[in-house]
């Protein structure tokens, strides 16, 4: 690919995404591009569910608590959009796949997402908008592994001590330095 025109990235506020809008956000500062961050939501229950008993007051609700979703994951990557980076923010109403695919509608675009997790038995559940990209998209599209954590079961567990990824003796983070 010569150019980008536009790097397309889709957030949910996972770890997963939060990698992915990191990695996206470096590829559009490499390329001299914007980067659209997209957040995709659908009502509670549905699509179905809310032309059954449609309430505009409860739309307006669930787009505000989506926005306020796409700001906390920009919060989350970086504390703040960074300086000399240009950044589109894109609340979509739909699943996410198709919204994605839909926004990085031509060829020049590059369509970034999180690739899920990876086992046998959690590929069943997890990983639905990469592979519905990859299969759709009219763009390149990059899926961006989960990290190493997320792939050991993505939170901080007892199980995470006992099978030796932790140890207690030694904190991840500590409020203050040693000895003082």
């Amino acid at each position: 690919m010569s150019a980008m025109r536009r790097v397309v990235v889709g957030v949910n506020g996972s770890p997963g995404s939060i990698r992915a809008l990191r990695y996206a956000a470096d590829l559009a500062r490499d390329h001299d591009a914007p980067l659209v961050a997209v957040l995709a939501w659908v009502p509670p229950g549905g699509d179905l569910a809310d032309r059954r008993t449609p309430s505009p007051y409860l739309r307006q609700i669930w787009e505000r608590a989506a926005s306020q979703r796409l700001v906390a994951a920009l919060e989350s990557a970086w504390g703040g959009v960074p300086v000399g980076l240009s950044v589109q923010r894109v609340v979509a109403r739909g699943d996410a796949g198709p919204a994605l695919v839909d926004l990085a509608g031509t060829a020049d675009d590059l369509l970034v997402v999180g690739a899920g997790a990876r086992g046998p038995l959690t590929r069943l559940w997890h990983g639905k908008v990469a592979r519905y990209c990859l299969a759709h998209a009219s763009c390149p599209v990059l899926a961006v592994p989960p990290s190493e954590l997320a792939k050991r079961g993505g939170s901080l567990r007892k199980s995470s001590f006992r099978r030796g990824w932790l140890e207690a003796d030694h904190p991840i983070m500590s409020g203050r330095q040693a000895g003082g």
